[in-house]
């Protein structure tokens, strides 16, 4: 059982691309993190809030990636995230890109909610209560 699912769309610019016209592998990392930010900005969390009121910031410590097939200049790719596990001061995200049907990349993200030393602190029950409702 998820917590949470959210989509989000993203348009694939030279930039982002090798100079093949492939999208550079680490783009998908970025383009998860942007899946993840609003997943939490639809529940009403924005990052920088947490981190001003509640001395909180979500630092990636694990990914598991699997690329099954390229993304290339001009397409749209589709950002998937589903939050699996959140307790303590951990999340699990199962993410996804598509382009239309087809999966181009799938992960395993596990986040860790620190303070702004870096320490382990406990995801805030605002946070956690929202995402119960989902």
């Amino acid at each position: 059982m998820s917590l949470l699912k959210h989509v989000f769309d993203v348009r694939i610019y030279y930039e982002d691309t090798d100079a093949g016209g492939v999208v550079y592998h680490a783009n998908y990392l970025k383009y998860m993190e942007r899946g993840r930010t609003e997943s939490l900005r639809s529940l009403g969390f924005e990052q920088s809030q947490l981190k001003q009121d509640e001395g909180i910031l979500f630092s990636l410590t694990r990914a598991d990636i699997r690329y099954q097939r390229p993304a290339r200049l001009d397409d749209l790719l589709t950002v998937r995230a589903e939050l699996i596990v959140a307790k303590g001061a951990r999340m699990i995200f199962k993410q996804s890109i598509w382009r239309d049907d087809t999966l181009l990349v799938h992960a395993d993200i596990t986040l860790a909610c620190i303070n702004t030393f870096g320490r382990p602190k406990r995801i805030p029950q605002a946070i956690l209560a929202r995402l119960q409702q989902e």
